[in-house]
């Protein structure tokens, strides 16, 4: 298994809009330069993109990521949800066929409201979007492996947690983004992976996000044997920050590849 970090950012990416002179992050340092958050995931061949950023065509050129199978939204917020008309590239990879999108009603629900012209079974012509809206199960079963779904409290909404289990290897990476906390389910889902990614925004508190405090405090508690923290702000400074880490908990990157088998 395969786990590309097309983007680590914040809502707002790093850095945001007219930033402060002296804000927390080393802008001289790349890996504090954050677009929004996703990732691809590459499970015994089959190319599976969780959420699509604003930039996700520049994170594609970027990563030469050049297929994809299906396409899970883990919420509908913006910064996750309104790149997806670039996905029109991966039906035309397809041979125009619709694209196969998973997520829950609300972030359906988003999909059919932002992007009504996509939502049908094959798209209009080439170069047009298709994507083929399918609610995501408790436990999605694939020939390469599966994928189980948790939900996680995220202000106003829930969204989507995921646990990959590759069939042939038997890698485990579990992805919680955007979320106030690791709910027990979410915890009992993921103990012992190889690989888990966690919200932790920022050092200080935020009422929809973990801090740096709360990502630490539920790494801990799943165990898994390295621990990656995104959707980061600019107050977190990579080099500087990551001295505070404890042994097999990082910071995540853009661009960053991890192989799991």
């Amino acid at each position: 298994m395969e786990l590309i970090f097309l983007g680590t950012g914040t809502s707002q990416g790093v850095p945001v809009i007219a930033q402060a002179p002296g804000a927390a992050a080393d802008m001289t340092n790349p890996r504090n330069w954050r677009t929004r958050s996703s990732v691809h995931v590459v499970m015994d061949g089959l190319h599976v993109q969780v959420d699509a950023a604003q930039e996700l065509r520049i994170q594609c050129i970027r990563e030469d990521i050049r297929a994809l199978d299906l396409f899970i939204l883990t919420h509908g917020h913006a910064d996750h949800i309104l790149g997806m008309d670039d996905l029109r590239r991966f039906c035309d990879l397809l041979g125009g066929e619709a694209l196969p999108v998973y997520g829950s009603e609300e972030g359906l629900g988003r999909v059919r409201s932002i992007f009504p012209y996509a939502v049908r079974d094959k798209p209009l012509a080439s170069g047009y979007p298709a994507f083929s809206l399918r609610e995501m199960p408790a436990l999605l079963e694939l020939p390469q492996g599966t994928i189980a779904m948790t939900l996680l409290p995220h202000g106003a909404v829930q969204t989507m947690g995921l646990v990959f289990t590759e069939r042939s290897s038997g890698a485990r990476f579990a992805y919680y983004t955007d979320c106030s906390e690791v709910t027990p389910e979410a915890e009992a889902l993921a103990r012992g992976a190889d690989v888990v990614v966690l919200d932790a925004l920022r050092h200080r508190s935020h009422p929809t996000h973990m801090n740096t405090e709360a990502a630490l405090a539920a790494a801990a508690r799943i165990g898994a044997k390295r621990s990656y923290f995104t959707h980061l702000t600019c107050e977190i400074d990579h080099e500087k920050d990551s001295l505070n880490l404890p042994e097999n908990v990082y910071y995540a990157w853009d661009g960053l590849r991890l192989n799991l088998a």
